[in-house]
């Protein structure tokens, strides 16, 4: 099982924590101790470390808050492009006339099913299905089923589906 990477950051944060309040608290008693010694240099050493864990943190949380943003951003735009991408194909399904269950045969294609999945599917024979099959092809004016896909691809990235989303108001 993969562990998300946030989770890890988590984690490393939590650790760094436990660690900065041990280094804190050392320095603190050591340098307030009753042995009158006072602030040596062992203990300016700990609490340099300590002041340079509490750095880490702080490093930590802005990563943590910036992947978290990025993934975000990342999963609207996503949705975005998904959404855009099902228009693109329904806008040419109306085009091309096809009929509901032309629609759907060429969606099933389009995801990579064969025949024999899509005839299944449909609960009906595999001849229906490769004359439906046909009927799409002649329609959108290609010849088999890499170029129906090939079709959308190049619609895909034809122009870019997804140019600056807004984020949320911060």
């Amino acid at each position: 099982m993969k562990v998300p990477q946030t989770s890890l950051l988590w984690l490393l944060l939590v650790v760094q924590a436990l660690c900065a309040a041990f280094f804190m608290t050392d320095a603190l008693l050591d340098w307030t101790g009753s042995d009158g010694a006072g602030f040596r240099h062992l203990h300016s050493f700990e609490l340099f470390l300590s002041l340079a864990l509490v750095g880490g943190l702080s490093a930590t949380i802005a990563l943590i808050r910036s992947q978290s943003r990025r993934v975000r951003d990342m999963q609207r735009q996503l949705e975005v492009a998904q959404g855009a991408f099902a228009q693109v194909i329904e806008t040419q399904f109306s085009e091309w006339r096809l009929s509901d269950a032309e629609s759907d045969v060429a969606m099933l294609t389009i995801k990579g099913l064969s025949i024999a999945e899509i005839a299944e599917m449909r609960q009906t024979k595999e001849g229906t299905i490769k004359a439906q099959s046909a009927a799409v092809y002649r329609k959108a004016g290609v010849s088999s089923r890499v170029q129906l896909l090939s079709f959308f691809v190049d619609e895909l990235l034809s122009e870019p589906l997804v140019r600056d989303v807004p984020g949320p108001p911060a």
